[in-house]
């Protein structure tokens, strides 16, 4: 029997429910979603799209104009006239599901003592029941890179969806890469308020010789498939070093930056990904040639230095893109978790500083989900991937309209609904508000 369904009727359920429902279960089997503004996330647009979804999988992305629908194929039609349409925004390199409120040290897991722990999985810690997630959910973050933190080689990412039963449904891609904190050849001191002088780090020589070292021990390791003594470590860096893995190399300035790239020569590193990159944009023709991808830290940051036009951040994803180096935008830094809802508004400051609307979209979605190797599934509206995707009533880049519509997930429909939002309703209520204008 076919349906046609209005959003407001298909999710008239979901209001009232606990602050951590369960995943919905996928009762609609073709679904099409007609007539919305489609931002494809690979850079092109369709005004009057028309996107057909089967079991769960993108089957067609076409223009609405051209493409004959016959309705008694279908057993669900979503009208979105008017709206916009999105793949799943991804959050590389955050914390989100492994920490739940950072002043209380019992929610925080995402850091274990040691420096050198390749072997440590965010996979594992990652929580599906976490409260923050719904928030993010609401404007169109679906997916997230959940990364340890702390010490040289804080351990080892996985691509996560931010709905399911556990870490083991969520999983888009398990142990993607390690990460590691290089040393900086400088320090600052005094605060953001009130820096102080830079001065000379005296250590960095020996901590980059202790990853150095580090990487020699694991590159003589993976050339025996079998070892007589099985190291955990060590066995971590395998894939790594066999090119089955990306290595996410943490650093914002060009002198270690382009000691980063001959570590990745050395080591011959398959799939380098530079992780801050603040200097990336004056490096961009060693990045290319030794073929690095770059995370952009989080663009609504202050310069680093007080000579820095204050437009630094921001300008950094126009510049990557011009030079070809293929970047996507993070929101790591203070409050990450909590402000990992806003990635959407940093692509749109990157738009207002010299991306075009398309490529912001890439710079959070496509773009993403290459540097993470999960582009064949997520990423964007392509026929044969996963329908992850979020319709907004407005424009997803702008916080003056981006307003969560519905949102799907591995085809699967997802609730829009947060804590936040039932305050929202509980207050407007009491106080006879009309809602925001």
């Amino acid at each position: 029997m076919k349906l046609i369904f209005t959003i407001s009727l298909l999710f008239a359920g979901l209001l009232s429910f606990s602050q951590t429902p369960a995943p919905i279960e996928m009762v609609h089997n073709k679904v099409l979603i007609q007539h919305g503004h489609a931002h494809i996330g690979n850079g092109e647009y369709i005004d009057n799209s028309s996107i057909g979804i089967e079991k769960g999988k993108i089957i067609f992305v076409e223009n609405a104009l051209t493409n004959a629908i016959v309705e008694s194929e279908w057993d669900t039609i979503i009208d979105i006239t008017g709206k916009h349409i999105y793949p799943g925004f991804i959050a590389p390199n955050i914390t989100l599901g492994l920490t739940e409120i950072d002043a209380v040290r019992a929610t925080r897991d995402f850091q274990e003592t040691g420096s050198i722990n390749p072997n440590i999985r965010a996979l594992i810690g990652f929580n599906t029941d976490s409260e923050v997630m719904y928030t993010v959910r609401t404007n169109g973050v679906l997916v997230s890179q959940a990364t340890p933190r702390g010490g040289l080689v804080s351990g080892t990412s996985s691509v996560m969806a931010l709905d399911g039963w556990n870490w083991e449904d969520a999983a888009y891609k398990k142990d993607d890469g390690v990460h590691i904190n290089w040393p900086r050849k400088y320090t600052t001191t005094g605060w953001w308020a009130e820096p102080g002088p830079t001065k000379k780090n005296d250590k960095y020589v020996e901590k980059r010789n202790t990853l150095w070292d580090f990487f020699r021990k694991a590159e003589a390791y993976a050339k025996v498939s079998k070892p007589d003594e099985f190291d955990i470590k060590l066995e971590a860096m395998r894939g790594v070093i066999q090119g089955k893995k990306r290595l996410f190399i943490h650093a914002d300035f060009a002198p270690e930056i382009n000691d980063i790239i001959d570590f990745a020569r050395e080591f011959n590193i398959k799939l380098p990904v530079l992780v801050g990159g603040y200097d990336a944009y004056l490096v961009t023709d060693r990045l290319k040639e030794n073929h690095f991808s770059v995370i952009i830290g989080r663009p609504h940051s202050l310069p680093k230095f007080e000579d820095d036009h204050v437009a630094v951040y921001y300008e950094l994803a126009a510049k990557l893109q011009t030079a070809g180096v293929l970047y996507c935008i993070s929101n790591a830094g203070d409050m990450e978790v909590m402000n990992t809802r806003n990635l959407p508004f940093q692509a749109g400051t990157a738009w207002a500083y010299g991306l075009t609307e398309e490529q912001a979209v890439a710079s959070i979605s496509l773009n993403a989900a290459k540097i993470l190797g999960v582009d064949d599934k997520i990423g964007s509206l392509e026929k044969g991937k996963d329908a992850t995707l979020f319709v907004s009533d407005g424009n997803a880049l702008d916080m003056m309209s981006n307003e969560g519509y519905m949102a799907m997930v591995k085809g699967r429909f997802i609730s829009m609904h947060n804590h936040q939002i039932e305050l929202y309703e509980k207050y407007k209520k009491k106080y006879g508000l009309k809602g925001l204008e």
